[in-house]
């Protein structure tokens, strides 16, 4: 069974930084996105990138956040710089476009003063 898993969350001050990252088997062979879901709030795409490494970024997190991704190790990850308070949210990973079940457990980021 396909098994993404995503690390890197915490309990950060407004201004600060996380990062990210999320492994799956299958990451290097597709574009990949981040979405994140904050409390009482749908999911949503905040980043992606191809797997050229090309990025594309929501309004919301553009010039803060960075993604990256290593091929060869079946990994992608986020570098958050600058968190708000709007931050706060479980953050997953998953194949973009056509996600791919199940999903993992995410990741918290608590982004709190």
């Amino acid at each position: 069974q396909v098994r993404l898993v995503e690390s890197g969350g915490g309990l950060v001050q407004p201004g600060g930084s996380l990062r990210l990252s999320c492994t799956a088997s299958f990451t290097n062979m597709y574009d990949m996105g981040w979405y994140r879901q904050a409390p009482g709030k749908q999911r949503e795409l905040v980043a992606r990138i191809t797997r050229l490494g090309i990025t594309n970024y929501a309004d919301s997190v553009r010039g803060r956040f960075t993604n990256s991704r290593d091929n060869a190790r079946n990994t992608v990850s986020l570098h958050m710089n600058t968190l708000k308070l709007e931050d706060t949210g479980v953050y997953y990973c998953n194949k973009y476009p056509g996600n791919i079940d199940p999903w993992g457990q995410g990741t918290q980021v608590t982004v709190s003063s």
